[in-house]
């Protein structure tokens, strides 16, 4: 079993549809974001833009469980995966949406409080957290 399949339970069918939920939760959000912050936007912009930090952010999220190298604490490794998810949100966006980095940044941020504000939401609906 690889690493990544231990955090979904297990198989390749667990991990794509954890991909394919994540990406689609990122791209609702992102959404949600361009629209406020951009204005009137078309929800493909978003669809071509959420895959790439939900890959990351999946790949990266076994640095959250431990086992961090000698010398780094666990919750130093998880802002660092927050980092690199948000880096390659803002590189997807700024494809995307054919923003420049500068104009790009706060609708990163406010995408990541976006995804924040819903993702505990969610989680606090459905018994999760």
């Amino acid at each position: 079993m690889f690493p990544l399949q231990s955090a979904t339970g297990g198989g390749l069918l667990a991990l794509v549809v954890t991909f394919l939920l994540t990406a689609l939760f990122y791209a609702v959000t992102l959404h949600l974001a361009a629209t406020f912050f951009v204005g009137d936007v078309p929800s493909q912009r978003a669809a071509y833009a959420a895959p790439i930090p939900a890959a990351v952010s999946i790949l990266l999220q076994q640095y959250g469980r431990g086992g961090a190298p000698i010398g780094f604490d666990t919750s130093l490794l998880v802002g660092v995966a927050v980092l690199v998810t948000l880096v390659a949100d803002l590189l997807a966006v700024s494809f995307a949406y054919r923003l420049k980095l500068r104009s790009a940044a706060p609708l990163v941020l406010l995408h990541f409080a976006f995804a924040a504000v819903l993702g505990i939401a969610l989680g606090n609906v459905l018994g999760l957290l």
